[in-house]
């Protein structure tokens, strides 16, 4: 008799946590289709050099992350593709290879969009996110992650902007001419005199300052010379997870004191330290070996490192944080820094996915960890894009000053 009881006990909550589950993910649904949802960071062009790659379709063949029909499936209305370049030796040689690798990612960012007119648009201004998002099809909008291609000359930063870029992540992983690195030594103390002109040039031209990967002491340059908002394009916690790359909670406070916005970056390791397996990182550095640090490389030699580097995960799958995992960051900088100054930016395909967000199409799951947290539909609306857009706006509306 006791066991019959038991049995009907954990029937009745069972069948109660699962209309409850059902009911969240209902409201979180409708709440995800309502909101306009921007992703601030991928490195989807960086697929664009395997020709088998085609954004319009789907391959459960090809293991990218981002695609439009995912997009579309996890209810993504808009996303930034980064222009991204590796950083390489510092001379003239140097920067006008980069700029030259720049235009043609530009370039095959244009073509790809482009042959699906029914599906995307590249889009350029802050409004444009919503006038596509009302035809049914998916914004995309172009940053720059890494500075290295303007070289020495910021008129160069004008013809970034020209091509449809609207920010441009100072670094990446190593210094340049602009700024230190979060993961470098200290060369410059922050920002070099050259990179407070590219400060100043990209506020004249309503440009995104993004300080994602950039060093403490450069990011309170920033703070302190931008005369707009700034964004972390890609960026976490550093309370939660103690990553030079995350931003402290004094950098956090000092960002909302400038009303930027840090866009949660769901890469696992800046998410949360989790030890990997030891041959999957044999592996990576047997690659690096290989292919010099992957710097130097020809169009041939590049295809075949990035299908290898993907290979990886194939044979030796990354263990993952959790989407539980990357709202705790979520949560925790709404606590030092308030709701508006957060927002989404994945870092899919340069890294970015977590175990239940692994690719674009599972996106409306963080949205079902906010309603589940009590999250109000005013309080997503602004972290899925709304926060995003206003910075846009407080940038694009300086542009325009100037240029009365």
């Amino acid at each position: 008799m006791m066991k019959i009881l038991l049995l009907i006990i954990l029937f009745v909550i069972s069948t109660i946590c699962c209309s409850q589950n059902s009911e969240i993910e209902k409201t979180a649904s409708k709440i995800h289709n309502k909101v306009l949802t921007i992703d601030s960071h991928t490195d989807t062009p960086l697929r664009f050099l395997d020709s088998n790659f085609d954004i319009g379709k789907n391959d459960e063949n090809y293991k990218g992350k981002v695609n439009l029909p995912k997009m579309k499936k996890g209810g993504l209305d808009a996303v930034f593709f980064a222009v991204f370049l590796g950083q390489r030796d510092r001379t003239k040689e140097g920067n006008e290879k980069a700029k030259k690798d720049a235009l043609e990612i530009f370039d095959a960012i244009y073509k790809n969009i482009e042959k699906y007119p029914e599906l995307a648009e590249i889009a350029t201004s802050p409004d444009d996110a919503y006038r596509i998002e009302k035809k049914g099809k998916r914004a995309i909008y172009i940053g720059i992650e890494n500075g290295f291609p303007i070289g020495n000359d910021t008129s160069n930063i004008s013809m970034f902007y020209k091509l449809g870029a609207r920010y441009i992540t100072l670094c990446h992983t190593k210094n340049n001419d602009i700024c230190d690195s979060s993961t470098d030594s200290l060369e410059h103390g922050g920002l070099s005199e050259f990179g407070k002109l590219v400060v100043e040039k990209m506020n004249d031209i309503g440009m995104m300052i993004d300080v994602s990967h950039i060093s403490d002491n450069a990011f309170y340059d920033v703070i302190k010379l931008s005369k707009t908002p700034v964004i972390a394009s890609h960026s976490c916690s550093r309370a939660i997870c103690n990553n030079p790359r995350n931003l402290s909670d004094e950098m956090l406070k000092k960002l909302a004191e400038n009303g930027g916005v840090i866009q949660m970056c769901i890469l696992s390791d800046y998410v949360k330290k989790i030890e990997q397996d030891t041959n999957r990182i044999n592996a990576q550095n047997e690659l690096r070996i290989k292919y010099n640090s992957f710097k130097d490389l020809s169009d041939k030699e590049r295809n075949a490192a990035i299908k290898e580097w993907y290979g990886i995960d194939d044979i030796y799958p990354a263990r993952l944080a959790k989407v539980k995992d990357v709202v705790d960051h979520i949560e925790h900088i709404i606590e030092v820094i308030g709701v508006n100054h957060v927002g989404i930016g994945t870092d899919f395909d340069g890294g970015g996915g977590v175990e239940d967000c692994f690719d674009v199409s599972q996106m409306k799951n963080i949205t079902i960890e906010l309603v589940k947290r009590g999250y109000t539909e005013e309080d997503i609306r602004k972290i899925w894009g709304g926060n995003f857009i206003r910075v846009f706006r407080d940038v694009e509306e300086l542009r325009i000053k100037k240029l009365k």
